[in-house]
């Protein structure tokens, strides 16, 4: 497969994963000289100095580390692209295509197949992933339809607005706390509000759902003990500063396994958010049917 990056990223991917030229060289099974000349080429050609070279061994620069970062989603987001060009190639008109990412698993669909199969015969379903960053979420959900037609997720309406996309409820998610496997409270099965006094809860910033600003003043108001931590967005890396801060998240039962060292514990309180399947105003005709039938099974449930 020709990529659509320049494929000297990888191989300073792999230099910078081994912090050397030997042993990114015998991990991409090429020999050291011919990886020294592509990352002397990467460096010439981005005029940059990506490491630093002493009789020690290598040392990646500011440069490299930035640059590092911004490579791995470059590269998953061309990889991305190309499988969502070869679904949209399909020339089957009964496809129904999923976006998978770890906030919007695809587990919900799994769940509800065996009640669709009647209503939905014939009708496929292609996993298409994508890397869950605002910028791909704006561009993804404001464009429904077209690489990808349903993704599964919470929302309201102020997001439904935001997002210029419309949302068939499935379920009413109970809003939870994740916290990491070593927190204090990791011990418990169900928390009661006072145990997260004297915690950092994070929840995300206010305007994206005005269920989560409910949530928000409600304890602002009556439970100041609870530090309110803002985040702008909801991806892996949230999960990962509430474990290495050992905070509090704000979580849904749905994303049990986005973290393998979180736990998702419910709470004393009645807080839900809806969940469900995110979809285009206007969706096509096979879309349009896989909805409806989603909506039987789920008022039958």
């Amino acid at each position: 497969m020709i990529p659509l990056y320049n494929p000297q990223l990888e191989t300073f991917l792999c230099v910078a994963e081994c912090g050397s030229f030997n042993k990114a060289a015998e991990k991409l099974y090429i020999s050291p000289p011919a990886v020294i000349k592509q990352i002397n080429l990467l460096e010439e050609n981005l005029d940059l100095q990506l490491f630093v070279r002493t009789h020690r061994g290598l040392q990646i620069t500011e440069a490299g580390k930035s640059l590092e970062q911004d490579a791995k989603y470059i590269i998953q987001y061309c990889k991305d692209s190309v499988t969502r060009a070869r679904n949209a190639m399909q020339k089957d008109e009964e496809i129904v295509r999923i976006g998978t990412s770890p906030m919007t698993p695809a587990q919900v669909l799994v769940d509800l197949w065996p009640k669709l199969q009647d209503d939905c015969p014939g009708v496929k379903f292609q996993l298409v992933p994508f890397d869950n960053t605002p910028e791909n979420a704006r561009e993804i959900l404001a464009n429904l339809g077209q690489n990808i037609d349903v993704v599964a997720g919470i929302f309201d309406e102020t997001m439904l607005s935001l997002r210029q996309c419309e949302g068939l409820e499935i379920s009413r998610e109970p809003i939870c706390c994740a916290v990491s496997v070593h927190h204090r409270l990791a011990k418990k099965d169900k928390l009661a509000i006072q145990d997260l006094y004297g915690e950092k809860l994070m929840l995300i910033k206010r305007d994206w759902s005005h269920y989560v600003d409910f949530l928000r003043d409600e304890l602002w108001k009556n439970h100041p003990q609870i530090q309110i931590i803002d985040f702008d967005f909801y991806n892996t890396e949230v999960f990962n500063q509430c474990e290495n801060n050992n905070c509090i998240l704000m979580a849904v039962p749905k994303w049990q396994y986005v973290h393998p060292l979180l736990k998702i514990l419910s709470v004393e309180w009645n807080y839900t958010i809806p969940y469900g399947l995110l979809h285009a105003p206007e969706p096509s005709p096979v879309v349009e049917k896989f909805l409806r039938a989603v909506k039987k099974a789920v008022y039958a449930g």
